[in-house]
């Protein structure tokens, strides 16, 4: 690796940022357009091309402008459209790639439930989509997608819904599909206690063991789940929260995105907050954590057992991520936010914040760098890539 890049997504802009490890740096460079807004990227294990699925839509919006295109990374890190993107049927809220490199799978929840899967062929273009089985389940309201390391299964996050008005909870679930050749078939339903109670938004795969953490977004806790091949343990073998003051939730607190720190000694998971109340004829921030909860993993049984709440510095952070050497973690906030001082107002804007990882797994804040987002854009996406 020679070097590391940054991609942050405003809308459907992608601004590539020179990443210097050493001093905690970023340095804006080019930035490039894409046919609509990002909703997530992925990169080719090779680091050779980032694959970008976008959408006019958004959460509960049905848009008929959803795309996955590639993308070629230079060895500096910039970047430049490859073929011609491949239409979606519905946004994306996820996508990942495979582990060997030959398949893009995209998630859906809204209007309807599903994955997309597409080849990528030798070259990194994107091939013609695999069409899938009609009667596969794919839960309420899914949030990720991934393949497990060794290629299957692949596994939805299904987050499930809470009780709203009249509409009772929508249980959440881990829901397993066989993937052979790129060809998805029913596999298993992890669902604890029926599912109620049980919100998981995103999850991420120990390096070395047999080892799943996942954040649950509707009830702030981390989980950390054994699995067996590509079976899971029916239930988590640990539950902690993961709030600093889990008696105080504010409304719109969330459990975000997750992270396991490459050298498999920690995990990182984001918590946020962007609730607003009327303040002298404004909206400003109405209260809650918006931190990055750090916990050191037990090397032996898995246990995650926390050691740091860590301030962002920021609003609602949607995506972070660490550096390939695991020396940086920068966090991406979506939106700028009005906060009260006193008897005025002052505006937080939408940021890259970035945090040095100590030997401890703790994290040092170090920087912020301000987001321009203009009305309703948003920073939706953010990554970090090593370069060839």
């Amino acid at each position: 690796m020679t070097g590391v890049a940054l991609y942050s997504a405003v809308d459907d802009v992608i601004t590539h940022y020179d990443v210097d490890v050493d001093a905690a740096i970023l340095t804006k460079k080019e930035a490039i357009t894409v046919p609509a807004k990002v909703q997530y990227a992925w990169p080719h294990p090779s680091r050779t091309h980032l694959y970008v699925s976008t959408s006019r839509g958004g959460p509960r919006v049905k848009s008929d402008h959803n795309h996955v295109s590639a993308l070629a990374i230079a060895p500096d890190g910039s970047l430049s459209r490859y073929g011609e993107p491949k239409p979606l049927d519905n946004r994306a809220v996820h996508m990942c790639v495979d582990s060997s490199g030959r398949f893009i799978l995209n998630g859906h929840n809204f209007p309807k439930s599903s994955i997309t899967v597409h080849r990528i062929e030798p070259d990194g273009a994107i091939g013609d989509e695999i069409k899938q089985p009609v009667d596969l389940d794919y839960g309420t309201y899914p949030h990720q997608v991934m393949v497990f390391p060794a290629g299957s299964p692949a596994l939805i996050v299904d987050r499930g819904n809470k009780a709203q008005d009249e509409r009772p909870e929508q249980p959440g679930a881990l829901r397993t599909f066989e993937f052979i050749d790129g060809q998805l078939s029913a596999g298993a339903v992890v669902a604890p206690d029926g599912g109620y109670g049980f919100g998981p938004r995103h999850i991420d795969f120990h390096p070395s063991k047999p080892w799943i953490y996942a954040s649950d977004e509707r009830t702030n806790r981390l989980y950390m789940f054994r699995f067996n091949g590509g079976v899971i343990e029916s239930r988590p073998a640990y539950t902690l929260d993961t709030l600093a003051f889990p008696r105080q939730i504010s409304p719109r607190q969330l459990g975000g995105p997750i992270h396991v720190h490459p050298s498999g000694q920690w995990v990182y998971v984001a918590n946020r907050a962007d609730h607003t109340v009327q303040f002298d004829g404004q909206k400003v921030f109405g209260g809650g954590e918006n931190n990055i909860a750090v916990y050191r993993i037990d090397p032996e049984s898995g246990q995650p057992v926390l050691v740091q709440h860590a301030d962002t510095h920021s609003f609602h952070v949607r995506t972070f991520a660490c550096d390939p050497s695991g020396r940086l973690l920068v966090t991406a906030s979506i939106k700028s936010l009005a906060t009260r001082n006193g008897a005025t107002t002052q505006v937080t804007p939408a940021a890259l914040s970035v945090f040095r990882i100590l030997p401890n797994g703790r994290l040092q804040f170090v920087r912020k760098y301000d987001v321009e987002t203009t009305g309703p854009q948003l920073q939706y996406w953010m990554g970090m890539v090593g370069l060839r």
